[in-house]
């Protein structure tokens, strides 16, 4: 299994103080999303504060992250133009198609050679929140050799489906399986959804449980007080 991660917390784009303090709560991954946490007209300030602390923070404990902007939306090749020539670990796109992981790859791949980089050093993350990518998850998952790990957003995909979340995950039981098979059977990490509730600490601790029993080889946080409790169960 490629690079074995129990836990990824997510941190705004434009938010100074969390990429700052990202690193101190132990978790595998830190995740700096310019996607959903970043509002339209603060894009392109979030992009250049974030390549700025991949540039003067130090990071090195910890797997950097860079959930970009779809393609589709305008924002998401300015995202990797900038952002990956600070080398992140690894690139995160939300609501992947094998379609884009395609032209992300190639634009990576000139990046690395521009750069000096070592080819392929640049890993990619698909998110998995759509109907579309929860159909064809085996085909996405195998579409680079940069995949190390797949990351399941059950907010995305219920509301993809109009369904309504709960707590208890009985609407998303289906997905979390058919994402874990595919993982298991390729051998790449499977990142579960995170526990919305940060005060809820039982309630994440019984869906950390839940997703381990599923297979899923981590979870991701929204909240540094999460990580622990992540990484008692996923140990």
């Amino acid at each position: 299994m490629k690079q074995y991660r129990k836990s990824i917390l997510f941190v705004s784009g434009n938010n100074p103080k969390m990429l700052q303090d990202a690193p101190i709560f132990g978790s595998d991954g830190v995740v700096f999303d310019l996607e959903q946490a970043v509002a339209v007209e603060e894009k392109d300030s979030a992009r250049l504060l974030v390549k700025e602390a991949l540039r003067f923070l130090d990071y090195s404990g910890v797997d950097v992250i860079i959930r970009i902007n779809a393609l589709d939306s305008g924002y998401g090749e300015q995202d990797i133009e900038l952002i990956a020539r600070e080398r992140p670990f690894a690139v995160m796109i939300p609501k992947a198609s094998p379609e884009q992981i395609t032209k992300i790859e190639s634009k990576l791949a000139k990046i690395e050679l521009e750069e000096g980089f070592p080819a392929e050093s640049i890993k990619l993350i698909p998110v998995i929140e759509t109907a579309y990518a929860l159909q064809y998850v085996h085909k996405i998952i195998t579409s680079s050799p940069r995949i190390t790990g797949v990351f399941f957003n059950a907010e995305g995909l219920t509301a993809d489906f109009g369904m309504q979340r709960t707590k208890k995950g009985e609407e998303i039981i289906y997905a979390r399986s058919r994402i874990v098979v595919a993982c298991r059977a390729e051998k790449l990490n499977a990142i579960d959804t995170p526990f919305l509730d940060s005060n809820d600490y039982e309630g994440l601790e019984k869906d950390c449980y839940r997703a381990r029993n599923m297979g899923f080889t981590g979870k991701a946080a929204i909240d540094g007080r999460q990580i622990k409790i992540i990484h008692d169960i996923f140990d």
